[in-house]
């Protein structure tokens, strides 16, 4: 076999924490003449990793000084040209993207800064997923126009017949991934969203890649990242929105002691979206994955808060013990 047409096994982490009140992703700077942020990752070497996730926790360890607890298989991203090279004749790499969840603790970053490693906000790379503060102007400005003149190939006067049907199928892509006409916003839709932009060539991963020779933006779509890290994100924070619905996994980027606040904070900042506070107090409280400590916390700056911790149990209790959030 030519190392034209041989694979490789490629390990990436997509690593979320929550860092000053937003999930931050843990970055790495990519190789090549132009750096750009990249998800720690290695190849899977089966003669020294006896699994791929221990392939993967000592590759992050390795580069970040990292360890990571939480950590669940997403997707194995296969496509040939999502990590185009110039002159690269070396074997095609399939990636195995991973979701791993910690905790920030400000005694790791004197070990991440000397591995190079930091935390960057996720919306830094996905700007228009943080609806915290209302729409992302973004949007308006910028993406939904740009995808309008895709889906309609505008100034193309010589579409065949045949491109219709694509053409509305597209149309039907963009409206349900980005809630238009009627359909509601859903945040899980991340990849999607992510995904249109790409193959309309909107965002920089295409330039490099070669799909497109420039996005026609003046405005840049988030910071890019090598080769379809950024994509393997996308899928991340998209699995983590769902999965919080589902499984009490909020709980392994929290202390082991959290006010209701902090706890809703956290909800929101990783749905990209707030949340009604009564109505999340009840929800929290009804399906009673949280109790009391008897302890109270200042930080909130005004009256003691009180502090609260994980109910445990609550996962041998029922088979689904989330969050099922109605709308702020």
């Amino acid at each position: 076999m030519s190392p034209q047409s041989s694979i490789q096994i490629g390990l990436n982490a997509a690593i979320i924490a929550m860092v000053e009140n937003a999930p931050a992703i843990l970055r790495i700077p990519g190789p090549g003449p132009v750096v750009h942020d990249a998800l720690p990752f290695g190849p899977f070497d089966p003669s020294q990793h006896r699994t791929m996730e221990l392939g993967l926790r000592q590759w992050v360890e390795e580069q970040t000084a990292l360890k990571v607890g939480y950590v669940e298989q997403l997707y194995t991203f296969g496509d040939r040209g999502r990590q185009r090279q110039e002159g690269d004749s070396g074997p095609h790499v399939v990636s195995v993207g991973y979701l791993a969840l910690t905790r920030w603790k400000e005694e790791q970053a004197a070990k991440l800064a000397a591995s190079g490693a930091s935390w960057k906000n996720c919306y830094l790379f996905l700007p228009w997923e943080d609806w915290r503060e209302g729409r992302p102007a973004v949007l308006d400005d910028v993406i939904l126009p740009a995808l309008h003149d895709w889906v309609t190939m505008k100034g193309n006067t010589s579409v065949a017949a045949g491109l219709a049907t694509l053409d509305q199928g597209n149309r039907n892509r963009v409206r349900i991934a980005f809630g238009l006409e009627g359909i509601n916003w859903d945040e899980e839709r991340v990849l999607d969203r992510y995904e249109l932009m790409y193959s309309a060539g909107l965002l920089e991963e295409a330039v490099s890649d070669e799909r497109v020779a420039s996005t026609n933006l003046t405005h840049s779509l988030g910071t890019q990242m090598l080769n379809d890290h950024r994509r393997i994100l996308a899928t991340a924070l998209a699995r983590l929105r769902s999965k919080l619905k589902y499984r009490p996994v909020i709980f392994e980027m929290l202390p082991d002691e959290f006010t209701l606040l902090a706890l809703q904070q956290t909800v929101e900042s990783i749905m990209g979206r707030t949340v009604h506070k009564q109505n999340f107090r009840r929800l929290v409280e009804s399906n009673q994955l949280v109790e009391p400590t008897g302890k109270t916390s200042l930080s909130t700056g005004g009256r003691p808060a009180a502090l609260f911790k994980f109910r445990r149990e609550v996962m041998a209790e029922r088979p689904a013990p989330g969050l099922r959030l109605g709308r702020g």
